[in-house]
């Protein structure tokens, strides 16, 4: 029966990575010198469990080069190597390594060999050297290592082949251990009309001669100790040739009758082979495409959708009957269950996609290790509120900001040894990554120790560079929100860690891009905190409903600061078409709704129409409405997926009255509308100057 192994590509890269996440999570803890044989563990288990899936799918590449990494592990493992700083380096590039090669196969593309082959080298020399050591000893009258001959009876249970598990692999594993010699007992397998092809029927003993422990061979079986019965036991010597009547004699050992008609059992030599190469079929690219569930998420999503079950039949019961007060109350209280009822489901639904931030988090001690050490400064990582969830597209999606964020607090954030003793800090700086839920948003927190921000040279680089006048008042606030203007820079060279004036601005587009928002605050020789905010979800939104003309626009909540009524006498007009509310000590520009989106029976006047004051991009505007209506959540949906691109529209939604309603777009209204974020806007700051003057 041939099976198609392309079936099971996916979960095989699912769980490599996962491998490699644990592979470098408890390389990173590991001291050179002190013994953690519990993690050394670890660390050889997922590099076996990669070695032989990648063998078995064909990946050979993979499991060529994992091989040679095992090696060394399986010494550091057994003590015969000291674990030295040189070896977890080595071994952390590899992950890289590996990570590299999985995600080209998973993107069904030809691996890139030459970064896997320098390494092999590297491991090969060091394993190089301890065997030239070893001949030396040798050389020096020390006896060689003693070969031992095993005996390995291995009888899989019936449902062997339903785990997933195939017998030939475990044979070509010991072959790698020494010189193996097969009996394969087959009196078990019925006749062909009983024989199920998915049960394994046959059973196995083992011959080998090796160097390697015990614990080597029990490696091989590990995977199905609890489905085959194995015993392992020391024998006197090798079996190099078994003929008929040793096969025979061996086989009325066993238990089970003996089979009168083909011999019972066949004796054959076992090598190393090299497994075919297997075309990828599975995965498209390298992003995740599944996700794990908890049981629990799964077991609430059934409940729900029984109670949805339940609530439609009742309903359809009672359109059977005829209409009358008692069957219309009724009716009235199935519509309200069933509402509660799909809200729950919503809920339960969204929870499936929620996953703790640890995923994004358990990156950065690798990549703190390595920048610290490239720009030679001591830095602690402190992880706070790893179980905080959210949604896993916007967790994808933030992964890469934060690492921007993390590498500039870093490299310009963190002073060096030398200036941190000076400060009279403590040598080592801290570098905090914070998680917490506020309202219906997640909060991000990027916090260091270091110098903070430059509020002085930030504003002289600005002037220089034309983003501001040398006659703007600005705050020490708005001066450091500068960092977030497209090419800004302040570094004085440019490295391969930052100065090149990219990359703050792409960070606050891509946050905004989910809704979200970013914002800075620092202080001298304290240090920085950069905060992100962002929704839950990016499937349902949090709206406020909003009538201008006939039409009907949802604005974000999260965006909302107030809404209000005109005070006509504090408002001024500046320029041609522009009118400015002093609201309290701020000057909000007022954009008419009806005007951006060509609307045709507004109201325009100002005392009989409402104000909705949001803020993007820490700017506060003015969105003139009709009228406010209700606010619920939406389910968003894609303009550009099911129409086209449209200017100051995020999304839109279907209302419960069938109709479509446009989201607005907060960031894109104020970049149609001509006004600019604070420090560049030199309209609003002129405008802000001659009222105040008047």
């Amino acid at each position: 029966m041939s099976i198609d192994l392309s079936q099971f590509f996916e979960v095989f890269f699912e769980e490599s990575f996962e491998g490699l996440d644990a592979m470098e999570a408890e390389l990173l803890n590991l001291v050179p010198g002190e013994e953690d044989s519990e993690a050394i563990n670890t660390i050889f288990r997922a590099a076996h469990s990669i070695k032989g899936g990648s063998g078995t799918f064909g990946f050979n590449s993979v499991a060529d080069f994992t091989h040679v990494l095992e090696t060394l592990l399986d010494q550091i493992r057994d003590g015969s190597r000291p674990l030295t700083a040189e070896h977890v380096n080595l071994l952390l590039k590899s992950i890289d390594c590996l990570r590299a090669l999985l995600s080209a196969l998973q993107a069904e593309q030809e691996p890139d060999l030459s970064e896997s082959i320098e390494l092999r080298k590297k491991f090969e020399h060091i394993l190089e050297l301890d065997e030239s050591s070893n001949d030396e000893s040798t050389n020096s009258s020390e006896p060689l290592a003693e070969l031992n001959t095993f005996q390995i009876d291995f009888k899989p249970h019936h449902h062997l082949f339903k785990t997933g598990n195939e017998p030939l692999y475990m044979v070509s594993e010991l072959a790698e251990l020494g010189d193996l010699d097969v009996v394969v007992f087959h009196n078990e397998v019925p006749d062909i009309k009983e024989l199920a092809p998915d049960d394994c029927y046959l059973s196995w003993r083992f011959f080998l001669n090796t160097e390697k422990p015990e614990t080597a061979i029990k490696e091989v079986f590990e995977w199905v100790e609890d489905d085959a019965d194995i015993t392992i036991s020391l024998c006197g010597g090798l079996f190099e040739d078994l003929d008929e009547n040793s096969v025979e004699s061996e086989d009325k050992k066993e238990s089970q009758p003996a089979d009168t008609s083909p011999k019972a059992a066949t004796a054959v030599k076992a090598k190393p082979s090299t497994s075919a190469k297997v075309q990828s079929s599975g995965a498209s690219s390298s992003e995740s495409t599944s996700i794990r569930v908890g049981i629990d998420k799964v077991d609430s999503l059934i409940n729900m959708v029984g109670e949805l079950v339940i609530t439609q039949a009742m309903l359809s019961q009672l359109g059977e009957q005829e209409v009358t007060e008692a069957t219309f109350a009724s009716l009235q209280e199935g519509l309200a269950q069933l509402a509660h009822n799909t809200r729950d489901l919503q809920e339960s639904v969204m929870g499936i996609r929620m996953l703790p931030i640890s995923f994004v988090f358990s990156r950065f001690p690798r990549l703190v290790r390595d920048i610290s050490q490239k720009l030679n400064k001591q830095v602690e990582l402190k992880l706070l509120g790893e179980q905080t969830e959210l949604d896993k597209t916007v967790m994808e999606k933030i992964s890469d900001p934060m690492v921007h964020l993390v590498r500039n607090s870093l490299d310009h954030g963190l002073e060096t040894v030398d200036q941190r003793i000076a400060a009279g800090k403590d040598p080592v700086g801290v570098v905090t990554l914070n998680a917490f839920h506020q309202g219906g948003n997640i909060v991000i927190e990027i916090m260091d120790d270091g110098q903070g921000l430059n509020t002085q040279k930030i504003k002289e680089k600005a002037i220089a560079n034309g983003v501001i006048s040398e006659t703007d008042e600005l705050s020490d606030k708005e001066i450091n929100e500068l960092i977030f203007v497209a090419g800004f820079s302040t570094a004085d060279a440019v490295s391969d860690l930052s100065g090149r004036g990219v990359g703050m601005d792409v960070v606050r587009r891509n946050i905004e891009s989910l809704n979200g928002s970013v914002e800075v605050a620092s202080a001298p020789g304290v240090g920085s905190t950069f905060t992100i905010r962002l929704p839950l979800t990016l499937a349902i939104l949090d709206g406020q409903l909003v009538k201008v003309a006939k039409h009907t626009y949802i604005i974000p909540l999260i965006s909302i600061v107030e809404s209000l009524q005109i005070d006509v006498t504090k408002v001024s007009r500046v320029g041609k078409d522009l009118d400015v509310l002093r609201l309290r000590d701020e000057y909000i520009p007022i954009l008419r709704l009806y005007n951006i989106f060509k609307h045709q029976g507004a109201i325009e006047t100002l005392d009989k129409t409402l104000l909705v004051v949001v803020e993007s991009d820490n700017q506060k505007i003015g969105l003139l409405v009709d009228d406010l209506l209700s606010q619920q959540q939406v389910v968003i949906k894609s303009l550009e997926a099911n129409y086209q691109k449209v200017d100051g529209v995020s999304g839109a939604t279907i209302l419960g009255d069938g109709r479509v309603s446009l989201i607005v777009d907060i960031s894109g209204l104020i970049k149609m509308s001509g006004l600019r974020k604070p420090g560049s806007q030199e309209l609003i700051i002129e405008s802000q100057a001659n009222l105040e003057a008047s």
